[in-house]
């Protein structure tokens, strides 16, 4: 959907608006962008000027960090960086926490905001907007933070940032343009402002490849952990499984690596026991792009007793929080493929050896004790919390294949829909494991309707998190979505209230009012509906999607206190 443009199509030699506000907006509609977010303010308007010309749509959203949130929700599905165009001091502040989400998670993103004129730098003498150190503050933040002296300096920055996302780890960057630079002529040639290619993935070194293939060949039981850095090689990462043969487990990042209808796949369930067992009893461990962190384990531990491989594209992550013995450094895009024909080879060789001496198949009954191994996860998510698995089977049972599910940091995502609604396409289940922020969920969900009107989305957060970007819901009625939004009322922070008792504290700013949330979603331009019992939610949920509009579901998680196991939902649907 989004193509880059021929730089012939898009001359701003000269003309009264020619600007560094046209050049920028210009190289990002020929690196394909067609979708912004953010706030028109007094000091960016040289930027918005240019978005009808070229074709790009704004969305408007309530407040930068929301905007920050959707443009990384439409990211997910484009698979282009989101854009955020912030105005100065106040505006850009606002967008840094989707920043930090963006660096905690590897995903790209780019902020634009205006600044001080040049030689106006801390000057301290009342100017609109004004702040010590904007680029200082979000460098602080982001994977580098630049204030352009000249339009040429701007562009050089977009093909700068373009690079990163494309080849390497990506994260957040934020360029500053000056109100001088960016208001004042440049009568930049299309050749500067023309898409550059995208760099060829970096593939492993082929000695390391060949060791690691013989390993994972050699291997009585291969197991391998998929994280969000496995989601660009995902086909040969199933090339990979199926062939040794190797159960995958993944991360919340790494969700749909490997479709989760898949016999091999026991799905992003890391943090659970049973999991950890597996990939600690392996007697080699493949880790794909993912860093093995905490957030992820809670409280657990992968320390496999055998071989460690591990794929990342950076040479720093080898020893983070698990060390590897076995170094594939490169894109995920190359090494996998890599990987694939090496392993091929060694299994044929493998083979042939021993083809007169092993009376038992390799995978010979695995498939039947990963089944077993799936019952165990979903068992003990039961176990965690029975209202929250319950509902999440509810909600699953209502929603057709191939739906977008947003969660927040809520306890309905981590206990509930990153267990019980399974994904076979990646990027299908929008959240923030580790930065763990809250008020992401809708926001992220609009914008991910944005870049794929086609797809069903629906967001389900907790009443807690909603509050937070509850301003949000104009947002996507102006923007006319089709949007489900499942607002899960335990009364306020009850992960916290939790945290409180188990410290011997009393209850305090946890337990907080509740608005009518039916009523609140009506008043917003919506439509909005409260549950009173477990059996009403699937078909308020399917009502919903088929009504479309932003629709509202608002579930009193006490009307599923009862929930002692959560049913499975029927074999003909899929989340």
């Amino acid at each position: 959907m989004n193509t880059i443009t021929s730089p012939e199509q898009q001359p701003i030699e000269s003309g009264p608006y020619a600007n560094a506000g046209l050049a920028i907006m210009t190289t990002l509609s020929n690196y394909g962008i067609d979708t912004v977010f953010g706030i028109p303010g007094t000091h960016n308007l040289e930027f918005y000027r240019h978005l009808a010309p070229l074709g790009i749509h704004p969305v408007t959203s309530r407040h930068e960090q929301g905007a920050g949130y959707a443009a990384d929700g439409w990211a997910q599905q484009t698979g282009l960086p989101g854009v955020v165009i912030t105005t100065s001091g106040p505006g850009l502040l606002n967008a840094l926490s989707a920043a930090g989400t963006a660096y905690c998670e590897s995903r790209p993103l780019l902020l634009l905001s205006p600044g001080p004129a040049l030689g106006d730098e801390f000057a301290d003498r009342g100017a609109l907007h004004e702040t010590k150190d904007s680029t200082a503050a979000a460098g602080a933040i982001v994977e580098w933070s630049l204030r352009a002296t000249s339009a040429e300096e701007a562009v050089e920055a977009i093909h700068r940032a373009f690079a990163l996302f494309r080849g390497t780890r990506p994260r957040p960057v934020h360029l500053e343009v000056p109100l001088d630079v960016l208001e004042g002529p440049a009568a930049l040639s299309s050749r500067l402002l023309a898409a550059r290619p995208a760099p060829a993935p970096s593939p492993a070194d082929d000695d390391a490849v060949a060791t690691a293939a013989r390993l994972l060949a050699g291997a009585a039981r291969p197991v391998i952990l998929a994280g969000g850095g496995s989601l660009p090689g995902r086909g040969a990462l199933r090339a990979v499984a199926e062939a040794l043969p190797a159960p995958v487990v993944t991360t919340l990042n790494g969700k749909g690596a490997l479709p989760e209808s898949h016999p091999l796949s026991l799905g992003s369930d890391i943090r659970l026991p049973a999991a950890q067992v597996l990939c600690n009893d392996a007697d080699v461990l493949l880790v794909v792009g993912s860093k093995v962190g905490e957030a992820e384990l809670w409280g657990g531990d992968v320390a496999p007793r055998g071989t460690v491989i591990r794929v990342d594209i950076l040479e720093r992550q080898m020893d983070t929080n698990l060390s590897a013995d076995v170094r594939l450094v490169g894109h995920s895009a190359a090494v996998l493929p890599q990987l694939f024909e090496a392993v091929r080879s060694a299994l044929s060789e493998a083979a042939t050896a021993a083809a007169l001496t092993d009376p038992d198949p390799r995978g010979s009954g695995l498939t039947a004790r990963l089944s077993e191994l799936r019952v165990e996860l979903k068992d003990t998510g039961r176990a965690m919390a029975p209202d929250l698995a319950a509902l999440a089977c509810e909600i699953q049972a209502a929603v057709p294949a191939g739906t977008i599910i947003a969660g927040d940091s809520s306890q309905i995502t981590y206990f509930g829909t990153s267990t019980y609604i399974p994904q076979d396409e990646p990027h299908s289940f929008l959240y923030t494991p580790a930065y763990a922020t809250l008020g992401y969920g809708l926001p992220a969900a609009i914008g991910a309707k944005v870049a794929a009107p086609e797809r069903p989305v629906v967001a389900v957060v907790g009443d807690g998190a909603l509050m937070f970007a509850v301003q949000e819901f104009a947002t996507a009625v102006e923007q006319g979505l089709d949007l489900v939004v499942v607002c899960v009322d335990n009364g306020g922070y009850a992960e916290i209230k939790q945290n409180e008792a188990d410290r011997g504290i009393a209850p305090v700013g946890v337990d907080l009012r509740q608005p009518d949330w039916a009523a609140l979603a009506t008043a917003f331009g919506g439509y909005g509906v409260s549950v009173s019992d477990p059996a009403e939610v699937r078909p308020a949920v399917e009502q919903a999607l088929a009504a479309g509009g932003v629709q509202l579901v608002h579930v009193p998680l006490g009307v599923f206190s009862g929930a002692r196991r959560a049913e499975e939902p029927s074999d003909d649907t899929q989340g």
